[in-house]
């Protein structure tokens, strides 16, 4: 007799068979035959039962941003399937390889109109690089298989619609296979040696060169800064690529535009070469002078030249192309632009250091910051959600190289903190993990704190709360707009977080906040998840892009007006820093 094997479980199977250890989402009744494949197999792949599927969608890419390995969510018809849309999107634009399965109508059912039933595949088809709907039993662990490879692939969402009656069905026990173990990734060799050549020819002949990394040189933090330190180039990070590199290295910029820092944008604005390494970063075109002269090295061949006229341009393995940057270069004379931007870096980090341990007047965010870096591990992870929290933690959280960070970057979804906290501990059950959020964003998944306690995640929430969205709200000041829709409830989070079974702190001064961040990780260490809530005021943090600290732009009562509203007295323009190091500026 042949032996046979539920198509569903196969399916799972195939799953395990790629190193997926967890699944996402909430049962329906078109999903309920995967559920009982869940059930067979829960020794070898856990089930976690979120209180939104969107969460759970968010969750699974989060888990792919953290790990690189894929994440799995699923949805039931309809309704189910629709919440997944912001995570199939999350993936799609930070490229990061994710399965989502899609509950559908038993098949004898399909095409009549019948109750939840969608015509899923279509629905799917932007944000997806693969949708298919399943056929047969004995194709869906294979269909599952393919999705895997085309979401590696691709680097983006992959989404398999199923039929719940196809998942009961029995298939051959030896009827399918999955191609995980000969899955490879192309590593691309380094640029060669005429194209390195021609980029260090430039930046030898830049008087006001940069470094802009992204993702690109995740790993190669060390490659990075003996390059910018042999070349005499200061280094900018998009806000994905933040923990890449040490805070504390000098010459670290930070990232530009309005979720960015300083540093790096006055020095963007005089750069005259821009060397643009393993990053896609969207706003190039309005941050970058397009009179800058140009280098970009990227893996992916669809991005090169997209964002500024490019100079030289160099398809290869970034880390290995810099590596051989250093190896046929030799040591650039100490420049007066790097040491400028060293010591606005230093101001700029005093100035943050300032806020961050301020006392005096009603509490802001920075002394939460603050109290983060003081409790946060060696290997904490960061789970940042989008607004004020996300251009706030670029400046302020104090990472080392060995901490993770993961947002929502080129989508920017609210809400996008819990189920990226979900996700890092869960991979990660050993390791610190913050859910840093917004009121704004905390009040659209808040239901899922009882995840945390449902599998004893010892996540460290922090919700700031100004009674705003405040991101929205600054924006609406730079319009020359009043204030309009964006108002929030004073939502008492920790009475939420009581009611779900945790620990909920509420925080009005800044000399509570050291007492409150021992006991969550106290509570951390002792397998509790913990949230605080901090009562913030509502004042606007201060706006890098739109700096009002030069007297060769501002006059004296602007420039007081500004360093008075912002605490910025001790703040320093770059352009002093040039004039100090005697570096002409045109």
């Amino acid at each position: 007799m042949v032996k046979t094997i539920k198509a569903g479980v196969a399916a799972l199977k195939t799953l395990e068979s790629w190193g997926v250890t967890h699944v996402y989402g909430i049962p329906g009744g078109t999903f309920n035959n995967m559920m009982y494949a869940l059930d067979e197999e829960k020794d070898n792949l856990k089930y976690i039962h979120v209180r939104h599927e969107e969460v759970g969608a968010l969750a699974a890419v989060a888990d792919g941003k953290l790990t690189g390995h894929i994440g799995v969510a699923f949805g039931s018809a309809g309704p189910g399937a629709t919440h997944l849309f912001q995570g199939a999107y999350d993936a799609k634009m930070d490229k990061v390889p994710t399965l989502f399965l899609v509950g559908q109508v038993e098949q004898r059912f399909m095409n009549y109109d019948f109750f939840q039933e969608l015509d899923e595949d279509p629905m799917f088809q932007d944000a997806a690089l693969y949708a298919r709907t399943v056929t047969t039993a004995a194709s869906l662990p294979h269909i599952i298989d393919e999705a895997i490879r085309r979401a590696y692939a691709g680097r983006g969402a992959a989404i398999v619609v199923i039929p719940n009656d196809l998942a009961a069905e029995e298939i051959p026990a030896d009827g399918y296979y999955s191609a995980a173990a000969t899955h490879a990734t192309p590593v691309l060799p380094a640029g060669s040696d005429e194209q390195v050549d021609a980029a260090l020819r430039l930046i030898g002949a830049a008087q006001r060169p940069v470094m802009y990394v992204g993702q690109g040189v995740r790993g190669a933090a060390d490659t990075v800064m003996t390059l910018a330190r042999k070349l005499q180039m200061p280094v900018i990070t998009t806000a994905l690529g933040k923990p890449i590199i040490p805070y504390e290295f000098e010459s670290l910029l930070g990232s530009a535009a309005r979720v960015a820092s300083k540093p790096a944008n006055e020095a963007l604005r005089v750069a005259d070469l821009i060397m643009f390494v393993g990053s896609n970063y969207p706003f190039a075109e309005v941050m970058f002078s397009p009179n800058a002269k140009f280098i970009q090295i990227e893996a992916d061949s669809k991005t090169l030249g997209k964002r500024h006229h490019t100079d030289v341009a160099i398809l290869a393995d970034a880390p290995a192309t810099l590596k051989k940057m250093i190896d046929r270069s030799d040591d650039a004379p100490r420049s007066g632009w790097y040491q400028a931007n060293v010591d606005n870096v230093k101001n700029w980090h005093q100035y943050n250091d300032d806020m961050m341990t301020r006392t005096t007047g009603k509490m802001r965010f920075e002394p939460v910051f603050g109290q983060i870096n003081r409790i946060a591990t060696d290997d904490a992870i960061f789970a940042i959600d989008v607004g004020d929290v996300t251009q706030n933690a670029v400046r302020l959280l104090k990472v080392n190289g060995r901490q993770a960070w993961t947002t929502s970057g080129l989508f920017a979804t609210m809400g996008a903190g819990l189920p990226a906290a979900l996700a890092g501990q869960l991979s990660f059950p050993k390791r610190q993990v913050f859910n840093l959020t917004g009121d704004g964003a905390a009040a659209m998944v808040m239901q899922d704190l009882d995840t945390e306690v449902r599998y004893h995640l010892p996540i460290i929430n922090v919700v700031f709360s100004n009674n705003a969205l405040g991101y929205i709200e600054d924006e609406q000041e730079d319009d020359g707009h009043e204030w309009f829709g964006i108002d929030m409830p004073a939502i008492d989070f920790a009475t939420v977080a009581k009611g779900m079974g945790m620990t909920g702190i509420t925080v009005t001064q800044v000399d509570e906040l050291p007492a409150a961040f021992e006991t969550a990780e106290a509570n951390r260490a002792a397998g509790k998840p913990t949230l605080i809530d901090a009562k913030i005021t509502n004042e606007r943090p201060i706006p890098v892009e739109h700096l009002q600290l030069d007297p060769n732009q501002f006059d004296a009562d602007t420039i007081a007006a500004f360093k008075k509203r912002y605490y910025a007295e001790k703040l320093v323009p770059l352009s002093e820093f040039l004039k100090t190091h005697k570096v002409p500026v045109a």
